[in-house]
């Protein structure tokens, strides 16, 4: 084990090299623990392909699930960044297709949030509006808020629904505003059938059980850049939802 700048530090563990914060209380809420592997006496057969296990056919564990499993089924390395793993890493088929899948997210997704969008921002009940920059900080746990004359910030830990507002881009259509829930399959992506124009948060605010509201809509004429910060943050969202499962 050794230290490196920045508050991480290199570990070692028996799936390979992983560079994770010092404290383990600033993990990125994106991050997945690494498995424990299933033991080699409780797999004497490849658990996809039944295969046995012998001197020419060998067990492998699959550095995302830890299940063991033959050459065959398990040969793809790819890297897993949600497990903090330095080089690319052996996966079986199932979990290689969820890691290139997640590929698109730390490839670009990460970097249109941390890179921020402009907004007009609501904060609860309030009639009053301001244009702040909203962009994700840097070891992915808050929303950081920036206006003229106020700052404040989310915790991703403590949001409890996220709704996308979108409009339609049919052109001669008319546009008409919706909330969408993220577990339908609205397409946010780019040249998509819809383009996020604003987004709606409720969270819980540090010491507080009540739930406060948080209402972002694009502004101005370039939307461009806020609609893509919106579209990154609706797959943030589900990659979270999602991940409860895994």
């Amino acid at each position: 084990m050794s230290a490196v700048p920045d508050g991480k530090k290199l570990v070692r563990s028996p799936s390979g090299l992983r560079m994770v914060p010092e404290n383990g209380a600033f993990n990125s809420p994106f991050s997945l623990d690494e498995p424990q592997w299933v033991p080699d006496k409780e797999c004497p057969r490849c658990m996809q392909c039944e295969a046995k296990f012998d001197f020419i056919t060998r067990k492998h564990h699959c550095r995302r699930c830890g299940r063991c499993f033959c050459d065959k089924c398990c040969s793809k390395k790819l890297p897993l960044p949600r497990m903090c793993f330095v080089d690319p890493v052996r996966q079986c088929g199932e979990c290689s297709a969820i890691s290139q899948r997640e590929g698109d997210f730390y490839d670009r997704q990460l970097k249109v949030l941390t890179g921020g969008g402009t907004f007009l921002v609501t904060l609860g009940s309030s009639e009053k509006s301001e244009t702040m920059s909203c962009r994700l900080s840097n070891n992915h746990r808050y929303l950081f808020m920036d206006g003229d004359s106020s700052h404040f910030e989310v915790e991703l830990s403590r949001i409890t629904s996220m709704q996308v507002q979108t409009d339609g881009s049919t052109p001669g259509e008319k546009d008409i505003d919706t909330y969408t829930s993220l577990l339908e399959s609205t397409d946010l992506s780019e040249g998509g059938t819809s383009r996020a124009c604003g987004m709606l948060l409720q969270y819980r605010p540090p010491g507080s059980q009540e739930l406060q509201q948080l209402q972002l809509e694009t502004t101005g004429d370039d939307r461009k850049g806020p609609t893509a910060w919106l579209t990154a943050m609706h797959k943030a969202a589900k990659l979270l939802y999602e991940s409860r499962d895994q």
